[in-house]
């Protein structure tokens, strides 16, 4: 009896390592008492043998949403230097990092360095543990979510690992030149004059910089917010874009819209 059992094991094992090897079906498989087996997945065999090869992955198309939106990717497709202006929902960070992974995805630049100031949004949550990219993770949740929706979390880990995507904390930005890279400078209303200089003249070749604000949300105490300083200033320099949200151009649910009008 031990023999018997153990001769038709061995029947049942060298069947299924045939089958796993050629991905097809084999009826002897099927005996009364074998178990349900799930059909070859990684077999050559498809119903459309012209889609074999096709990358399974997919991206989500980047179309605007509004007037303004459209604005604002036309001056990141023709300036090196964009600053974005505009209320909480016009999709300003979204825009900016998307194109920042279309360009690193299209060869155009070797690097992207996100910057945000570690600014607190009017209470104090105290230190924060881990190394810096530890102490900073919150501030940068939303370029992470952004990221996270045109790559996978993976993919985004494994860029970073390698350097391709660069958290750059804006207090250590001072003294560097940012060549071949795209850089974003996100919730840049928290920044004073003096930050907003420094960073702006981190600028190196082949390089796009990509400011995004709104100057009516600062952090900061009133008066100490250079967004708009800096904005009016740049507004008349060759080459450089100063793209301004309104309200019209608000993408999140229709009540955010009612509210800045009227907050």
């Amino acid at each position: 009896m031990e023999a018997s059992m153990t001769k038709r094991a061995a029947i049942k094992r060298q069947t299924r390592d045939m089958s796993r090897e050629h991905g097809v079906l084999d009826s002897r498989q099927f005996m009364e008492d074998a178990k349900v087996r799930r059909l070859p997945t990684h077999a050559g065999w498809s119903p459309y043998p012209s889609n074999d090869d096709r990358e399974q992955a997919y991206l989500k198309t980047l179309k605007p949403k509004s007037e303004g939106q459209a604005e604002l990717m036309t001056a990141i497709d023709h300036h090196n230097m964009v600053l974005a202006l505009g209320p909480a929902g016009t999709g300003k960070t979204y825009l900016a990092v998307a194109k920042a992974v279309e360009a690193l995805e299209a060869g155009k630049v070797g690097r992207i360095v996100l910057s945000r100031p570690a600014v607190e949004a009017g209470e104090s949550i105290g230190f924060l543990p881990g190394d810096m990219e530890d102490k900073l993770a919150p501030y940068l949740r939303p370029l992470y979510d952004a990221l996270s929706d045109r790559l996978s979390m993976k993919r985004v880990k494994a860029l970073m690992a390698e350097g391709l995507i660069e958290i750059a904390p804006i207090g250590y930005m001072r003294g560097r030149t940012l060549n071949n890279a795209f850089i974003v400078v996100d919730e840049a209303q928290n920044c004073t004059y003096v930050q907003l200089k420094m960073l702006l003249t981190r600028l190196g070749w082949h390089s796009t910089m990509v400011v995004t604000g709104d100057p009516q949300q600062s952090d900061l105490l009133p008066g100490i917010s250079g967004l708009s300083d800096i904005a009016e200033r740049l507004a008349p320099v060759p080459d450089i874009a100063v793209v301004k949200l309104a309200e019209r151009d608000i993408v999140r649910h229709p009540l955010v819209a009612s509210m800045i009008g009227v907050l």
